[in-house]
């Protein structure tokens, strides 16, 4: 249960800035904020509260907002007065204007036009599209030898959101193009004293070199499939037919630049949030073995051997406990950003247009004093719809909030369910003794070294 996250007793509000700590001249805390971003940011915290206000590179300050109260100040009760592409603006050359990257009218009129397609009945028709590819994967799969599950698992959202959305079989390519989609989202652009990011050599050797390959390739894949459905116009009822044919009250339609920008959003983010948090579904589940027993025994009653249904949902309750505990604990995408407009009030501070804040759901999701002294242990029956944790709102937003939560957000759930049914109904995937696990906190947080796992079947 989530009950409504009050803000701290009312004080006259002042100039100052959050407490933070001390830093270097001129480099401020960027050394160690780059270095380790979860645990500096969750250091933040624990010493300083509700919010902390840090001095980056240069004069660069960045409020971190850690109080659900002052996330939900930000995302839902003043969103007009913050932008977010200056956050974004590592995703701006595999992005474009897409969703991500505009603000204002413009990300409302693109909402418009993309949202019919995430609407529940034609979400809910996608089911058959990821039970059958999940399949397809399984299928290839032995028991008792050792996969690299995350980049499986990328491959195969990757094949269902292109099928999904754009009526795309990916079956010979979806490895190159998910390649291509980790060379670009891998490469350093975030972070701030990396030296890899500023060596524009474009050779296969760099980092650089990958990450321009990867754009490449996926321009090309992208422009390649507009230029079809142009040459050969037809309504297939896809994201695809619906952004070809979208207008303007003026009747302007949108070039293919920007169709390319949109989908390649709905390719990137549509993919890549799944795949993660089934990855690390599978990694919690392989650390507490009573979980995985139990979510193992409802998807046996409720389906046997037979493939889920979008019938079958419903009757999966602690299935979907265990994805939203896993959300909790990995969520997505570790923070998000935003830049003010214009001087806004939070508490007793009052701070400046220009001003940045993050608010970070990988240090919220986390906080003792709010999920309690177990805050990470993964125990999926917080979200046991019948006796639920009382946490604030806010406490909890893997998606975000507001006018821009994930639109892709109905999607990604029924998936993640309906894969991990699928998945669990032969397969146990277990650790490989001693691999090292380590959450990289890219663009969204991956597992830095892959996910190599023993596919033990299932009881």
């Amino acid at each position: 249960m989530t009950r409504s996250a009050t803000l701290p007793p009312h004080t006259p509000p002042t100039t100052a800035f959050p407490r933070g700590p001390a830093s270097w001249p001129v480099l401020g805390a960027s050394p160690a904020f780059s270095t380790d971003q979860l645990g500096y940011a969750t250091r933040m915290q624990r010493e300083f509260g509700q919010a902390a206000t840090v001095r980056l590179l240069g004069n660069f300050t960045l409020v971190m907002l850690f109080d659900p109260a002052y996330i939900r100040s930000v995302l839902t009760e003043n969103p007009r007065n913050f932008t977010s592409r200056e956050f974004n603006f590592v995703l701006k050359s595999l992005l474009g204007n897409g969703l991500l990257n505009i603000d204002g009218e413009h990300h409302r009129q693109q909402r418009r036009f993309v949202q019919p397609a995430f609407h529940k009945k034609r979400v809910e028709s996608y089911a058959a599209i990821m039970t059958q590819h999940t399949q397809e994967m399984l299928a290839t799969w032995q028991r008792g030898e050792v996969r690299n599950v995350a980049e499986e698992l990328q491959s195969l959202t990757l094949r269902i959101v292109a099928k999904s959305l754009f009526d795309v079989d990916l079956q010979t390519h979806s490895r190159d193009l998910g390649q291509a989609f980790s060379d670009v989202i891998l490469f350093p652009n975030g972070r701030m004293l990396s030296w890899k990011k500023w060596l524009r050599i474009d050779a296969d050797f760099t980092p650089y070199g990958r990450f321009m390959r990867g754009i490449r390739t996926l321009d090309q894949t992208v422009f390649d499939l507009i230029a079809e459905r142009r040459q050969n116009p037809r309504d297939t009822g896809d994201v695809l037919s619906m952004l070809l044919a979208a207008q303007d009250d003026d009747g302007t339609v949108m070039t293919d630049q920007q169709i390319r920008d949109e989908v390649m959003t709905l390719f990137a983010a549509g993919h890549e949030t799944t795949a993660n948090n089934l990855a690390w579904t599978l990694y919690l589940l392989a650390q507490y073995p009573e979980a995985m027993a139990t979510l193992c025994a409802e998807v046996h009653t409720v389906l046997g051997d037979r493939t889920a249904t979008i019938e079958d949902v419903a009757q999966l309750p602690y299935t979907d406990m265990v994805i939203k505990e896993s959300l909790r604990l990995f969520p997505p995408a570790w923070g998000i950003g935003r830049r003010a407009t214009e001087p806004f009030t939070l508490g007793e501070w009052r701070l400046p247009a220009g001003q940045f804040v993050l608010m970070s759901q990988w240090v919220t999701h986390r906080m003792p004093e709010i999920w309690g002294a177990d805050a990470a242990e993964f125990r999926p029956e917080r979200f046991d719809p019948a006796h639920p944790q009382d946490v604030p709102q806010f406490a909890y937003f893997p998606f975000g909030g507001g006018p821009r939560m994930c639109i892709g957000m109905p999607f990604a759930h029924l998936e993640a369910r309906l894969l991990l049914a699928t998945i669990v109904q032969q397969f146990q995937p277990k650790l490989v003794p001693g691999f090292r696990v380590v959450p990289d906190p890219m663009i969204t947080i991956r597992p830095k070294y892959g996910l190599q796992m023993v596919l033990d079947q299932a009881l």
